[in-house]
């Protein structure tokens, strides 16, 4: 039975994973307003907050827990590299 709650706790994202799915889920106006709200409310620099964003979409535990949101990042990420 305890198998069964470690791979559960295996499966679930962080609280920081938490926190950078829902901050991509919000909409920010004006300029500087989405990297004062990463320093802010997850204590990141934005550097780190991107890079660790793009290990996420790369993340099966990240997809399950919001696929919208990483399916979209996904695409966009994936033009940008199209561009290149």
């Amino acid at each position: 039975m305890g198998d069964d709650m470690d791979d559960d706790q295996e499966q679930r994202l962080g609280r920081r994973e938490r926190g950078i799915l829902a901050l991509e889920r919000r909409g920010f106006g004006g300029p500087g307003a989405k990297e004062r709200a990463i320093r802010e409310e997850l204590d990141l620099s934005p550097v780190r907050y991107y890079q660790l964003l793009n290990a996420l979409l790369d993340d099966t535990r990240a997809l399950a827990h919001d696929p919208v949101t990483v399916n979209r990042l996904r695409r966009v990420r994936e033009a940008r590299r199209a561009e290149r």
